[in-house]
């Protein structure tokens, strides 16, 4: 199996992620849409307090975890639906950062009590759930109810009146309001970048 999916849809199934991180080199990692280094201003503005909870919505191997543990964000739980990536996600960390948990699980049923995080961050998670087939002004069912779950979850696992749910995504307003304008939060849409536009969407609890 190659690195990338035969057809986009694959992005969304465990069997590809389990398969592409076998592959995988020891060490290899990869950020969707941009770097820590590149949104670090804006996370430290959203998240002043580095002692804040952070939950990491599928983590893959990327970088972003690591990159805020070091800038002193070390209260961070990590969770991926791809087992084989939370094991190669904790030989690789265990030691340089401890204080980081590493979990196999779907966004979709989280297996946190309510209100245990101040902060959840999506970098293209709900995105890979947006790839199965289908008209993207009206999106197969499954899309819709897989986006509605992690979104429900997130807000449930937040603290209230405090919490802070950041998705970064290329996807623009008109196909994400939906899934985010959550009853009883406040939605902000940022864009980002110049020739290609990314956006920033933060709900708080």
């Amino acid at each position: 199996m190659d690195i990338l999916p035969e057809f986009n849809d694959q992005y969304g199934t465990k069997d590809y992620w389990n398969q592409r991180y076998t592959q995988e080199a020891d060490g290899a990692s990869f950020d969707w849409f941009k770097s820590y280094s590149e949104i670090a201003s804006i996370l430290q503005d959203l998240i002043p307090d580095r002692s804040s909870k952070i939950l990491m919505l599928g983590c893959g191997n990327s970088k972003l975890s690591q990159d805020m543990y070091d800038d002193g964000y070390q209260n961070i739980v990590n969770t991926d639906y791809s087992s084989v990536i939370i094991e190669k996600m904790k030989e690789r960390h265990g030691e340089s950062s401890p204080s980081m948990d590493w979990y196999e699980m779907d966004v979709r049923d989280l297996k946190f009590d309510d209100a245990s995080f101040d902060v959840a961050i999506d970098k293209g998670t709900m995105d890979a759930m947006m790839t199965a087939k289908g008209d993207i002004w009206n999106p197969p069912q499954q899309v819709i109810d897989d986006c509605t779950k992690e979104v429900s979850e997130v807000i449930r696992t937040l603290r209230k009146g405090k919490g802070i749910f950041i998705y970064l995504t290329f996807g623009q307003p008109h196909f994400r309001k939906r899934y985010l304008n959550v009853p009883g939060t406040t939605l902000e849409v940022r864009e980002l970048g110049e020739a290609f536009h990314y956006y920033l969407y933060i709900v708080r609890t």
